[in-house]
C-alpha cells in the first residue's frame, strides 16, 4: 500500500496576516503573507494589544498609517481635496511621511494626468511641514534622473508632468526647470524633444510669469532645433504646436487652475534642487522601524495636528483606510 501523506495544515489566512502586521511573520513569508487586512480587523488586534510601545503595537500602527495614507490619496480629487489634506493631516504624516510621499508618487505615476492634483495637495501640506515636500522633490528629481540615464520615454515624460506641477506650485526653483531643459536640449532625439515639448506645455505660463528670460532661451534653442531640420517630423509639428501655444499665452494650460490654487504665495516654501546634486532620499523612512519614543511622538503629533486643525481634530474618519493597494512594508 502507498504510503499515507501527511495531511497539509491549511492555516487561517487571516491568522497569517495578523502575524504579518504583528511583525512575528515577515510580510514576504508565503503566498497569504501580503494579505488584505480589513481596517477592522487591526483594530480588533491593535486594541488587544496591552504594552502601546511594543514593537509588535508600533508595526501595527505602521500598517494602519499606511492603509490610510494610500487610501486617501487614492480618493482625491478636485472636489474632495481640501477634505482629503485636513484627513490626511490627521494621520502622523511626520512618521509616515515617506509613505504619504511614494503614496503620491506612485498614484502619479499611474495617471500623470492628474499631476496638478497631486502637486496642489503637497503645496498645501508643504507649508506645514515643508520636508515633506522637500522629500517628494528630491525622489521626483531622482526618478527624472535615472529615467532619463536609461532613455525611459514613458516614465520620463510621466515625472517631467509632475515636476512641472510643483513648478506651476512654486514647490520647487524655476532653476530646476530651465536645467531639466537645457539638459534634454544638449543633444536633441527626437524623444529628448518630445519630453520638453511636454515640459513647457505643462509648466510654460509660470516660467512666463516669474522666468520670462530662462523660457526664451529654451524657446530660441527649439528653433534652432527647428531649423536645424534632423528630428522627425512628427516632432517639428509638436514644436510649432508648442509655439501657438506660447502665442495664446498657455491660455489652455494656466498655471494653476483656480479650483487647485489653494496656497497664498506668500505662504508657500520652495525648495532649491539641483539636477546635478547628491540627495539624500531618505530611504529608510519607507520601511518600520523601531521607535524607543513612540508614545512621546505620537504625542507630540497630536499637538502639532491640534495647532494646525483646531481642538476638534482629534474625530479621525474610520471609513478612508480601506483602498490600500501597496503591499511594501
Amino acid at each position: 500500500a502507498a504510503e499515507a501523506r501527511p495531511r497539509k495544515v491549511i492555516e487561517d489566512p487571516y491568522e497569517t496576516a495578523a502575524k504579518t502586521a504583528s511583525g512575528v511573520v515577515a510580510s514576504g513569508a508565503g503566498k497569504t503573507g501580503g494579505l488584505y487586512m480589513p481596517p477592522y480587523k487591526l483594530a480588533q488586534m491593535m486594541s488587544g494589544v496591552d504594552d502601546k510601545a511594543s514593537a509588535q503595537y508600533q508595526r501595527m500602527t505602521w500598517e494602519a498609517l499606511k492603509k490610510a495614507i494610500n487610501g486617501l490619496v487614492n480618493k482625491v480629487n478636485v472636489s474632495n481635496i481640501k477634505a482629503i489634506v485636513v484627513d490626511l493631516l490627521k494621520q502622523n504624516v511626520i512618521r509616515g511621511r515617506a509613505l504619504l510621499v511614494r503614496s503620491l508618487m506612485k498614484a502619479q505615476g499611474a495617471s500623470p494626468n492628474f499631476s496638478r492634483i497631486y502637486a496642489a495637495l503637497l503645496a498645501v501640506i508643504n507649508t506645514k511641514m515643508p520636508e515633506i515636500g522637500e522629500l517628494l522633490v528630491k525622489r521626483a528629481v531622482n526618478q527624472f534622473n535615472r529615467a532619463y540615464r536609461r532613455h525611459d520615454k514613458v516614465v520620463c515624460n510621466g515625472v517631467v508632468k509632475l515636476i512641472a506641477a510643483l513648478v506651476n506650485q512654486q514647490l520647487v526653483h524655476e532653476l530646476l526647470a530651465l536645467q531639466l531643459c537645457i539638459l534634454l536640449l544638449e543633444t536633441p532625439t527626437d524623444d529628448s524633444v518630445e519630453t520638453v515639448v511636454t515640459f513647457v506645455t505643462e509648466c510654460g505660463a509660470a516660467l512666463a510669469e516669474v522666468s520670462p528670460q530662462a523660457l526664451n532661451s529654451i524657446f530660441e534653442r527649439l528653433r534652432s532645433i527647428l531649423h536645424e531640420g534632423a528630428i522627425d517630423k512628427r516632432v517639428q509639428y509638436m514644436i510649432e504646436g508648442l509655439y501657438a501655444v506660447r502665442k495664446s499665452n498657455f491660455a489652455d494650460y494656466p498655471a494653476v487652475l483656480p479650483e487647485l490654487d489653494l496656497v497664498e504665495a506668500e505662504d508657500q516654501i520652495t525648495h532649491e534642487v539641483s539636477l546635478d546634486e547628491q540627495l539624500d532620499l531618505e530611504e529608510t523612512l519607507d520601511y518600520f522601524t523601531f521607535d524607543p519614543d513612540f508614545e512621546a511622538n505620537e504625542a507630540a503629533y497630536v499637538r502639532v495636528r491640534r495647532e494646525i486643525l483646531g481642538d476638534d481634530s482629534d474625530s479621525e474618519s474610520g471609513d478612508d483606510d480601506d483602498d490600500d493597494d501597496d503591499d511594501d512594508d
